[in-house]
């Protein structure tokens, strides 16, 4: 609301500090350096400090500069608070992406969404509520400017009646100032609720959070943060050109009177926040990367449309509908899909954030300057066409690098394959030293058999020779202690065999 109040209010302030419009458009430039200047302050601080303090003391400064403008007087210090506005506004932006991000982490996809659909919201109230105090002071105006008419008619003006329009003048500017008060009271009481979070939160379970992410970051993490800010150059150069050169075109080429023409720039603005609202659930369930690729689809069907048929009124209707509804979500859904892979820092942020403001100020003047120079050649229609073929072109890359893996992730993986391999080599071997051992214990077993075997024989040819041979004969004393001899041995000759306990204690009970 804070940027998008200027608009409406613009004469206003210009009468306010005694100026023509014309002569006091260096205030945009103040802004938009401020925007840069904060989006790069804010990159660093947010590394160092608590987001939700340096949110809410950016807030303040931002309540502060909108209290300030209604009574400034001099365009030097008017120049002075807008780009203080301005820094605040490039400090917010990046910290409100970062303080998502780390909020909610993977699933910060619905918020995201959510977070850049409050600043289409905002942009929309802002010029309402300006118009709102502006209309009830214009309805004031008119009979007492009635009155004054009648009255220099029928007499010789006085000095009240010659002080009456200064008087209005006063009383107009009492009444737009109101708008910068409503919005700067909104904004201080979101700060006491910042400051309030600050006071609750805990800035050391951050850092711990943010110190667990460092290990996430991709292998090409600043060529990866480089193209996103060229692709995010492209995209908001290309919406914003779009959005402010619509109407013109409208009326220049396609002949359209003022009021289709700004229903034409309407309708590309109104997709836009609506596809932002409905994108806030459609982020519950579809990848970011899904997203992106879907708007960058519709955006180059939309732009070649526009550039090659837009001579056809339903082309350049349904076209400016569909071109401003895939614009919406490529920002939001950028940040989200970049955090996937790599670690998305202040810095990070700040350079998306900065990439953005450089596309704003630099596509829109360059296509204004070439529309001047080129009047026959729709050159508005072109730049849309040739921003959605650069970030059609620059995604793929985009993707590529993001999903290259890490070198130390080649390295587990590799460490991981070779103890898989020796896991195996071993139970092999483990494997063959059972087998082996199994096969020694079943020759074993057959030569205790074979002995046990030879034995019994031995044993049953001596019992029989001895029941032949009278008992008191020598003979029969010598076979007796040849018996007890052979009994005896067995266990000698077993006793090495892996069963041969068991095999003598069968031979025992067996006797």
């Amino acid at each position: 609301m804070s940027i998008a109040v200027l608009g409406p209010t613009f004469p206003n302030l210009a009468a306010n500090v005694g100026k023509n419009v014309s002569d006091i458009y260096y205030i945009f430039v103040g802004r938009s350096l401020g925007y840069l200047g904060g989006s790069v302050v804010g990159g660093v601080l947010f590394d160092c400090m608590n987001a939700r303090l340096l949110l809410a003391l950016s807030m303040v400064a931002t309540t502060v500069g909108l209290y300030g403008i209604p009574w400034c007087k001099d365009s030097l210090l008017l120049t002075v608070l807008m780009s203080v506005i301005g820094g605040s506004m490039g400090v917010l932006d990046t910290g409100g992406n970062v303080l998502v991000l780390n909020t909610w982490g993977a699933e910060a996809g619905p918020h995201m969404q959510a977070l850049h659909f409050s600043f289409a919201a905002g942009a929309f109230l802002a010029p309402i509520l300006a118009k709102m105090a502006l209309r009830g002071s214009e309805s004031e105006e008119r009979p007492v400017a009635e009155k004054t008419n009648q009255s220099v008619l029928k007499s010789v003006p006085t000095a009240s009646a010659a002080s009456a329009i200064p008087a209005l003048q006063d009383h107009l500017e009492e009444d737009f100032l109101w708008s910068y008060v409503v919005i700067g009271t909104y904004l201080l009481l979101v700060s006491l609720f910042l400051f309030f979070l600050y006071s609750k939160g805990s800035s050391a379970r951050d850092k711990s959070k943010a110190s667990q992410q460092k290990g996430k970051l991709a292998k090409y993490h600043w060529a990866l943060i480089g193209l996103l800010f060229i692709f995010f150059l492209f995209y908001v150069g290309a919406e914003v050109t779009y959005g402010s050169y619509v109407f013109t075109y409208a009326i220049v080429f396609a002949e359209m009177k003022e009021s289709e023409a700004a229903a034409l720039n309407s309708v590309f603005w109104g997709a836009f926040a609506a596809c932002r609202g409905v994108a806030i659930f459609g982020a519950a369930f579809l990848y970011p990367g899904t997203m992106i690729t879907l708007s960058l689809v519709a955006s180059a069907v939309s732009s070649s449309a526009l550039a090659f048929f837009a001579h056809y009124r339903a082309s350049l209707w349904v076209g400016s509908a569909v071109y401003g509804a895939s614009m919406a979500t490529v920002f939001p859904s950028g940040i989200s899909w970049v955090e996937q892979y790599t670690v998305v820092e202040g810095k990070s942020a700040s350079l998306f954030v900065i990439g953005a403001a450089l596309g704003e100020m630099c596509i829109p003047g360059m296509v204004g300057y070439l529309q001047g120079r080129f009047h026959h050649v729709p050159v508005v229609m072109y730049t849309a066409f040739v921003s959605s073929v650069m970030t059609a072109v620059l995604f793929p890359v985009m993707y590529k690098l993001a999903t290259s893996p890490l070198e130390n992730d080649l390295k587990e993986v590799s460490d991981s394959e070779t103890q898989k391999a020796l896991l195996s080599n071993s139970r092999l071997t483990e494997d063959e030293e059972d087998e082996d051992d199994e096969e020694d214990v079943r020759e074993w077993n057959k030569a205790d058999f074979e002995v046990i075997e030879m034995n019994d024989k031995l044993k049953n040819s001596l019992i029989d020779t001895s029941h032949k041979i009278p008992a008191d004969s020598p003979a029969q004393v010598a076979l007796q202690s040849h018996l007890d001899n052979v009994s005896g041995d067995s266990p000698v000759v077993t006793g090495g065999s892996p069963g041969s306990q068991n095999g003598n204690v069968d031979w025992e009970k067996s006797d």
